[in-house]
């Protein structure tokens, strides 16, 4: 790894999201170094679609990443830039989630940039339809002062010119839950109450939430709960250890394990990426240990 990493805000910028391997061990992991019960590879397919952040593994090619996402039993690469989707596809995966309009700090909650953000929305929806891809990703935007009943309705009248066109592409668009407390400060779309508002009153099946749960346990906590309740608004789940956006490991406070299979419980159908960042010496093999913990 470089000794300054890219960090995601960095690497979303790079990917175009304003206009957005090494060989496997082949062994299971322990209980002992999950810290909770892990099935075989061979006792169940899954009943999830799991799937990586690409940032999360710059070190490897886009094609080594597939080749070992295609290993481990992963189905698609997140947050990816069109340029990489033939690569993705070659390998029978799929780029599950994409630049869609804005940035982190510069998104619908603010109305000056809605024209910006049309544009961008309806040239990345058109060539993610043209290219069978599920979903674009997009943003809040930073508060700068806004009050929050204010930004949930400039949110809404943003994503309300956007919605027919997604569902006409049969995309989804999914505005991302992060948190304000750690990585993204002042971001306004920073608890699930605030998404959910901006999603049941555009009232489309194809503008929904990206549930971060690394970002959402740091805000709120209570995650199965929360996810059981606002299942019909997500459309989309990411993963990262808490505390420090590492491994799914015994280091951390959630039962992993427990979340995936409530998700699956759910019946839920889109993709479940994992996006934190490797701190082993070998990344696939941690990453591999994330998918069988989460094998449900």
């Amino acid at each position: 790894m470089n000794s300054r990493p890219l960090t995601r805000r960095q690497a979303l910028k790079a990917a175009g999201a304003a206009a957005l391997a090494a060989p496997l061990s082949g062994q299971t992991p322990s209980q002992a170094q999950t810290g909770q019960p892990v099935p075989p590879p061979s006792a169940s397919t899954g009943r999830i679609n799991q799937s990586a952040a690409r940032w999360c593994y710059r070190k490897y090619s886009i094609d080594e990443l597939c080749q070992n996402a295609k290993r481990i039993g992963l189905k698609g690469i997140d947050l990816v830039n069109h340029e990489d989707w033939p690569t993705i596809q070659k390998y029978g995966l799929m780029p599950a989630m994409t630049p869609g309009a804005g940035t982190i700090p510069v998104g619908w909650n603010h109305k000056e940039n809605h024209d910006k953000l049309v544009a961008e929305m309806t040239e990345n929806l058109a060539r993610a339809s043209a290219a069978g891809v599920p979903n674009v990703i997009t943003f809040s935007g930073s508060r700068n002062g806004l009050p929050d009943s204010e930004g949930i309705e400039n949110c809404i009248a943003g994503l309300n010119r956007v919605k027919k066109l997604a569902e006409e592409k049969n995309v989804t668009i999914c505005m991302e839950l992060l948190n304000s407390k750690i990585d993204h400060h002042d971001y306004q779309c920073d608890h699930t109450v605030w998404g959910v508002a901006v999603v049941k009153a555009v009232d489309s099946p194809r503008v929904k939430l990206l549930y971060d749960i690394y970002h959402m346990q740091i805000m709120e906590g209570d995650i199965v709960r929360t996810i059981r309740q606002n299942i019909n608004y997500i459309a989309h789940f990411h993963t990262g250890g808490v505390p420090g956006r590492n491994e799914l490991d015994q280091t951390q406070e959630l039962q992993w394990r427990t979340v995936a299979t409530a998700i699956g419980d759910l019946g839920f159908k889109g993709y479940f990426a994992h996006e934190f960042n490797p701190t082993a010496a070998d990344p696939m093999k941690s990453l591999e240990q994330a998918y069988q913990l989460c094998n449900v």
